[in-house]
């Protein structure tokens, strides 16, 4: 795992659009998985502009986004799907048929789950899967004590992660206790993960996924097994860090970084 600080939310931000146009340009039949949440926005505004600016080509591009939550038909303006066309697809004008998310209100969650899993197979898996980190650590929708083996399936949310999404909803009360996520064990199964970490509310939960023990009451912390595992952040989330030093002597000393300084 990398860890890499920059000054500003923007620049954690650019610098992973930047990675993913990078990727996209290197490799046009690339198999890109996806998150969601306020964290990408900035993220995804960026990556469009790239894409537009440099002429990138998403004829071919794939995606897969990880977690919708059930009973959401894809036009509800609260979807995933409705969120991935606004803030990216419609702004690239990658093909829709190459767009991939759960269907939240598919009559059988487990037959969908696992549908979406041997879709991702098929397609020859996650060449890389951008991440964001949930206040209680977790990637996608894998809620505390989700087994690190985990595949794509439905999962009860807490009540930490519903209060956190309850101002999309109009009150915790409204949003639906259960989504349709990827599974840990699918997501340690890409070829590289990207997580962009922003905020010092996330400090904390940074610093224990990313230096502290691997444990499935903090899913995220399982990336630690990843052997590509890029961890993007800025100033503030990294805060708690204890060994920030080193974290800014590889983004300024790695070759593999020179590119973006």
């Amino acid at each position: 795992m990398e860890v890499i600080i920059r000054p500003t939310a923007e620049e954690a931000s650019r610098l992973s659009a930047r990675i993913i146009s990078d990727a996209i340009l290197q490799n046009p039949r690339l198999v890109l998985g996806l998150a969601t949440g306020r964290t990408m926005e900035a993220l995804y505004d960026s990556l469009a502009g790239l894409i537009r600016e440099g002429g990138v080509d998403v004829s071919r591009l794939t995606t897969f986004n990880l977690d919708e939550y059930i009973g959401l038909p894809p036009e509800h303006p609260q979807s995933y799907r409705f969120y991935m066309e606004h803030h990216l697809f419609k702004k690239i004008g990658v093909k829709r048929e190459n767009t991939h998310l759960p269907i939240g209100n598919a009559p059988d969650p487990d037959v969908e789950s696992a549908r979406y899993e041997a879709l991702i197979q098929s397609a020859g898996g996650i060449d890389l899967q951008l991440l964001g980190l949930g206040t209680v650590g977790h990637i996608g929708f894998n809620e505390p004590l989700s087994s690190l083996a985990s595949r794509t399936r439905a999962k009860a949310l807490s009540p930490e992660t519903r209060r956190q999404n309850g101002g999309f909803f109009g009150g915790e009360d409204k949003v639906p206790p259960r989504a349709i996520t990827v599974g840990v064990g699918t997501i340690l199964e890409s070829r590289r993960c990207l997580m962009l970490v922003t905020g010092q509310a996330k400090a904390d939960i940074l610093a224990q996924a990313v230096e502290g023990p691997i444990t499935s009451l903090i899913t995220a912390s399982a990336l630690q097994l990843h052997p590509r595992c890029t961890v993007i952040v800025d100033e503030s989330a990294a805060s708690k860090l204890r060994h920030q030093e080193y974290y800014r002597w590889i983004f300024a000393n790695e070759p593999e970084w020179q590119r973006y300084q």
